[in-house]
């Protein structure tokens, strides 16, 4: 008779017998993706990633590029022949500014022969020290002929210094090798069972089985109110998502649209389909710096009356829900809008966290916003503009242990 052992695990991926963790650069199918950022501003460049790619050893050129009304501007720039289509191409490189500003946000631009991408990464370059920019591109079809080049983000002449510059293609193939080493790296342990009868005996050739009954890792979407009674709609949900987070019922427009009448019983219902469920959900949101956005009753009231009703706000939400959500969204899309800090000052923002923070301390903090990932054309929104402002947020006693990246893709991006 064969000896079974059924285990059940609890969210652990698991391997058994040696790793087969994959690597892409011993096994010769292209290199690992190199994950190297840095946000200081250095006295000197480091190495090239990927020892510089495909562009290795090519000198930078200038690219006289057309600028209103009548004079070119001359642009740090990098001829590339022959690019090969349905590839994903990362591109880095430090960049150093001559300018009467101490500031500016340079970003890198592509031309092709049948597309252009006006920009492909950004960095907030400092002046007189070099700093980091990384981004990249997809090429649906080959080009014959391209162009990298470098600009001022406002069309303002600057003088632009690049180095150590690095273009990796990848193709799809090796984009999935990376993306497998990632899964293998991060996500899976080696585990080594051992199996015994109830004497404590070893046995030999036992069969074990292995299922995974739920998921640790949490994967979800958000849900809106008519997930409630929808029983369709609650079955579809539960089988692929263990998270959660209400689209618009927390709210402040939906949950005081008129002042001093407020309503919880829709995101309480909500919650209770989550809890039933074993389903964690995020808070979503305290305030909306959009004014578009904010409670229109809210707009019209003068400074005093604004500082209380935020007062009113905060404490009535936190205390509604304090250790029921495991994240907050406290300050949504404050890169974009700033209609708290215009009408109560500076330090609004960071005066919402810190109340947050002392009215939920199991809740984990997060400041949303959007175009950050989704593309380099928002000045808004740059990476180094959104680490900046995590950081002013720490600097202020502010303890954040994620950051919130909305994704309104429209178009792929990898």
């Amino acid at each position: 008779m064969k000896n079974y052992l059924y285990i059940l695990f609890l969210g652990l991926s698991l391997q058994f017998g040696p790793s087969t963790t994959a690597s892409a650069s011993l096994t010769g199918d292209g290199p690992l993706y190199d994950y190297s950022a840095y946000t200081e501003c250095k006295s000197a460049p480091e190495d090239p990633l990927y020892g510089g790619g495909i562009i290795k050893n090519q000198s930078v050129g200038v690219y006289k590029r057309p600028h209103p009304p009548r004079f070119p501007v001359n642009s740090p720039a990098f001829v590339l022949n022959n690019l090969t289509g349905n590839t994903i191409y990362c591109f880095s490189s430090w960049v150093k500014i001559t300018a009467a500003a101490a500031s500016a946000v340079i970003k890198a631009s592509l031309t092709t022969d049948n597309v252009t991408f006006n920009c492909m990464g950004t960095v907030i370059a400092k002046r007189g020290c070099w700093s980091f920019l990384k981004g990249g591109f997809v090429l649906d079809s080959p080009s014959t002929y391209a162009l990298i080049y470098f600009q001022n983000s406002d069309g303002q002449s600057i003088s632009i210094s690049v180095s150590s510059a690095s273009l990796q293609p990848f193709t799809d193939q090796q984009w999935k090798i990376n993306q497998q080493n990632m899964l293998n790296t991060e996500r899976k342990r080696t585990a080594t069972l051992h199996v015994s009868d109830i004497d404590g005996n070893r046995l030999q050739a036992a069969t074990v089985v292995v299922e995974q009954v739920s998921r640790d890792f949490p994967f979800g979407s958000s849900i809106a109110s008519t997930i409630l009674g929808n029983l369709p709609y609650q079955n579809w949900f539960v089988e692929r998502f263990n998270a959660a987070v209400f689209e618009n019922e927390l709210k402040w427009y939906s949950t005081e649209p008129q002042p001093g009448e407020v309503n919880y019983t829709i995101p309480d219902q909500m919650l209770e389909f989550a809890r039933r469920n074993q389903i964690i959900v995020r808070g979503h949101n305290i305030f909306w710096e959009d004014p578009n956005f904010t409670p229109s009753w809210v707009r019209n009231l003068t400074s005093s009356e604004l500082k209380s009703a935020v007062s009113s706000r905060i404490q009535s939400l936190m205390s509604q829900y304090r250790n029921e959500f495991i994240h907050w969204d406290v300050d949504n899309e404050m890169l974009h809008w700033d209609f708290y800090e215009q009408r109560l000052g500076p330090n609004a923002s960071l005066e919402f966290f810190q109340t947050a923070q002392k009215s939920d301390p199991l809740a984990r903090l997060f400041m949303n916003e959007y175009n950050v990932l989704e593309t380099c054309d928002d000045m808004n929104s740059t990476v180094d503009r959104y680490i900046s402002r995590l950081q002013e947020l720490g600097e202020g006693g502010v303890s954040m242990d994620g950051i919130g990246l909305e994704g309104h893709f429209t178009v792929p991006n990898p």
